[in-house]
């Protein structure tokens, strides 16, 4: 007995020593990969801003509004008085005291990038103002926007991405691994969700689902919608993964290590979590990195086309808030003026969409990092 414990300890240890020179292998081919090294650098900055943004004194669903009380016009009066007001004044004219943002005539929103520190209701804009309409006095921090956007962004991608993997994971293995009546209903419910457009498919859950349900498991209204646009994004992931595993594991099956844990007695769940399973993952987690910086252009996307699946239109979301601002600038320049010195809002659009960019960017870096660093004949 003593002596097969023993043995049994060694070649424990014998396959932990080899499971860790496996992944320092990977690690040295991931780290020669320049662009992949770029995208992790990336993702750790905006990892460190989502916990940065989470110490930040806001609502945890929303912007902060802010009002632009142009003395010039007289627009302060039309503010609210449970708002921020922030000064500003129109082009060509002079500034009613310090601290004062300079925006077009008849448009005090709308407050191009600056430097400037000395507003303290609104802090600094270096990202410029983010309007409802150009003639409203209303407005966000765009900066402020991008900032509490992220651990939103990076929550929703993670969660949703890993939610969807996960359970194609568990039946894409059962389907490929035990085959027959199960592989044939789950494929066939996979085949079902796969014929619907995904954008479509979401939009029309949210839309049924967000009516008639305004609480589940204690939640309030906000929680529950943010569940609910997590579940019609999980719905539309799942059926991709569960296919690509169910063609890994028809292929790890047949191999010799697997028929040999199966002679020597073991039961079906441990050759699925020890054997089968893992030898599977490798291609799940890349296909899990390309799949994350999709998530937030499809919600983008969804509010762009005018479903507004979250209760309020400015959800702090990297997504959310890009749609957002192409709505704002095609409102803004319907109604604006060019003799009355209105200016295109460039900021709204380009650095909404380069946060996005650049997340999309990251994630597909590190796939691509990924692919190489875990594909077994670069390994050898």
């Amino acid at each position: 007995m003593a002596s097969a414990r023993r043995a049994q300890q060694s070649s424990a240890r014998r396959a932990y020593r080899a499971r860790v020179d496996q992944y320092k292998r990977s690690w040295n081919i991931l780290r020669q990969n320049t662009l992949a090294l770029v995208g992790i650098g990336i993702l750790v900055g905006m990892a460190f801003t989502a916990i940065y943004a989470l110490t930040q004194p806001i609502p945890w669903y929303q912007l902060t509004l802010y009002c632009a009380s142009n003395q010039s016009n007289g627009s302060a009066s039309d503010c609210l008085t449970s708002l921020p007001s922030v000064c500003t004044y129109p082009a060509g004219s002079l500034p009613p005291h310090p601290g004062c943002y300079q925006t077009p005539s008849a448009y005090p929103s709308v407050i191009p990038p600056t430097i400037t520190w000395n507003p303290p209701s609104a802090g600094p804009l270096p990202f410029g103002s983010l309007t409802l309409e150009g003639g409203l006095p209303y407005f966000y921090n765009t900066f402020q926007g991008l900032l509490r956007g992220s651990d939103w962004s990076l929550m929703f991608s993670v969660t949703i991405v890993g939610a969807g993997a996960l359970i194609g994971l568990v039946l894409g293995g059962l389907s490929g691994y035990f085959g027959g009546v199960l592989d044939e209903v789950i494929m066939r419910l996979t085949d079902t969700f796969l014929a619907v457009p995904g954008l479509l498919l979401i939009i029309v859950f949210i839309t049924a689902i967000q009516f008639s349900v305004h609480s589940l498991f204690g939640l309030d209204e906000t929680e529950t919608l943010i569940l609910i646009l997590i579940i019609g994004f999980v719905i539309t992931w799942w059926p991709f993964y569960t296919r690509v595993v169910r063609g890994l594991v028809l292929v790890v099956r047949e191999q010799k290590y697997v028929e040999s844990a199966r002679a020597s007695g073991a039961r079906t769940g441990r050759i699925l979590r020890r054997h089968i399973l893992p030898n599977s993952l490798y291609p799940v987690w890349i296909q899990f990195a390309l799949d994350v910086g999709t998530v937030p252009l499809g919600i983008g996307a969804i509010n762009f086309l005018g479903f507004q699946i979250l209760p309020t239109v400015d959800f702090p979301e990297w997504g959310a808030i890009t749609a957002l601002s192409a709505m704002d600038v095609t409102n803004y320049l319907t109604t604006c003026q060019l003799p009355s010195g209105c200016i295109i809002p460039w900021w709204q659009l380009l650095f909404p969409g380069l946060m996005l960019t650049l997340f999309a960017l990251s994630v597909n870096f590190l796939g691509d990092g990924l692919r190489d660093a875990l594909d077994p004949r670069l390994r050898r």
